[in-house]
């Protein structure tokens, strides 16, 4: 089982910081590629990027929640946002930057919002998976929402599959108690990678043909 230690607490602030930056990255790109001005791109990067933990810890009954009760994950979104507002001219060429940035938050995040919800509530396994899923994909559906455009989550590829396929794994590794930090990397290349593989080959779940 996972403790709230020092270890513990260490290593799930640095990942949900790199996911933070990650999905900050995503809602930059949204929001320039829809002609936002700078505050509306650090708005919506500072959206996308702290949101999901803010969900979550509101589903876990931790409040204030941690990305309001310090400011260094508002301070990495909108530095994130900057960054890629003035670089936007050299790194547009790369038309995958957005798909990689976004696989690779779900992955992150999947992994934290589980063991987040682990380490309080070890034997619920239904919050622990709701608070991986809406830690992982919950700020991407508002982040379309907010651009008006389709949540890619619900028509785009394999996305909120990988994730659960994600939160499964990862519940499979801590009742076989395998080491946290193997855990995390396990679950965080399978989900990224699922993801990123489902853009590549194009595969998507069943629609009703209209």
């Amino acid at each position: 089982m996972f403790n709230l230690d020092t270890s513990f607490s260490i290593i799930i602030f640095i990942l949900d910081l790199f996911g933070t930056a990650a999905f900050a990255v995503t809602g930059a790109l949204r929001a320039i590629e829809h002609k936002y001005d700078i505050v509306g791109v650090i708005i919506l990067a500072t959206v996308t990027g702290i949101l999901g933990g803010v969900m979550r810890d509101a589903i876990l009954g931790i409040f204030p929640p941690h990305n309001f009760s310090d400011t260094i994950h508002i301070v990495l979104t909108t530095i994130t946002a900057i960054i890629i507002f003035y670089l936007y001219q050299r790194i547009k060429k790369y038309e995958n930057l957005f798909n990689i940035f976004d696989a690779v938050g779900l992955g992150v995040f999947t992994f934290t919002g589980a063991s987040i919800a682990y380490s309080l509530y070890s034997t619920n396994v239904v919050l622990i998976v709701i608070s991986s899923l809406v830690t992982a994909f919950g700020v991407g559906i508002l982040r379309d929402v907010l651009v008006r455009e389709p949540p890619i989550v619900f028509t785009k590829e394999v996305y909120a599959v990988a994730s659960f396929i994600g939160v499964i794994i990862f519940l499979i590794m801590v009742n076989l108690k395998l080491q946290f930090e193997y855990t995390a990397i396990v679950v965080i290349l399978v989900t990224t990678g699922i993801r990123l593989i489902s853009i590549k080959l194009h595969w998507n779940l069943p629609k009703v043909k209209t």
